[in-house]
């Protein structure tokens, strides 16, 4: 019965998708925003382009998986230029940041919409999304952005079963958030900032963590990974590494949360 009911829900967001008659998909990599890109490929084929914004708060590490997802699929995708840091209500990181980052986003869409002569704008926004607090959907309710997955009741455990029978090999791909939620609420966004953030949590990759951030709390970095990982990042050796190359980049103090990896940990002051 829950299988019929899960394959309902999709046989739902194919429909959607194909009444759009064409799409420009705000896609980021991550599992939601990849889902809805396979989909509309699937029903619209060359009138579904993933578009990918490129700016100082989105890691390097997550364009490269963006981008060898869009060619996994086969879908066009496109990339555009854009900086937050140009915009003084992102820049001063207060309880909008998301607000004025995402009106960014959907305001250049839109105009890529025009451009490509596209009916529509999608986003990844799901079930499980409309719970939180996410001055980023008000932005996109505010620019006419849809939500496909919130049209046809997915939650983001039916995306990641889902994307698994298709085939998409990120169906268990950790949430990724911009660099700029790795800086507390109040304290200004820069360039520095955010690239050693960056730098630091490449170190973390490249120690084959799966769930973590680096938060930037001026001369302290607070280390958050998944909770079964701690053990692996608490191996003396490793341990030792990990803090003499990331105060290599310029933190004078490396800390490893004790609670754990967890969603708006940044906000602690």
């Amino acid at each position: 019965m829950q299988d019929s009911l899960l394959h309902q829900k999709l046989s739902r967001l194919q429909a959607l998708l194909s009444e759009m008659g064409s799409v420009v998909v705000a896609y980021s990599g991550g599992i939601d925003s990849t889902f809805v890109l396979k989909v509309a490929h699937d029903q619209l084929h060359e009138k579904a382009i993933g578009i990918t914004a490129v700016s100082p708060t989105f890691p390097t590490i997550e364009l490269e998986a963006a981008e060898r997802m869009a060619k996994e699929i086969g879908a066009r995708h496109e990339m555009m230029q854009t900086d937050q840091l140009a915009i003084d209500d992102f820049v001063r990181n207060d309880a909008e940041r998301c607000f004025h980052c995402k009106t960014d986003l959907y305001q250049l869409l839109g105009g890529l919409r025009e451009s490509h002569a596209v009916a529509y704008v999608v986003d990844g926004t799901n079930l499980d999304d409309l719970g939180d607090d996410r001055p980023g959907i008000k932005a996109a309710r505010e620019w006419g952005v849809r939500s496909p997955l919130v049209e046809a009741g997915l939650s983001k455990t039916d995306i990641r079963t889902l994307a698994k029978e298709l085939g998409l090999s990120n169906w268990d791909k950790p949430a990724a958030a911009c660099l700029s939620s790795r800086i507390p609420r109040g304290n200004m966004i820069t360039l520095e900032k955010l690239h050693r953030v960056e730098e630091a949590e490449a170190v973390l990759y490249r120690e084959g963590f799966h769930h973590f951030r680096v938060r930037n709390h001026g001369d302290i970095a607070r280390i958050e990974v998944a909770k079964d990982e701690l053990p692996r990042l608490m191996d003396p050796d490793r341990c030792s590494r990990v803090s003499r190359m990331v105060r290599e980049l310029g933190f004078k103090f490396v800390t490893v949360d004790l609670e754990g990896y967890r969603p708006g940990g940044v906000t602690l002051r």
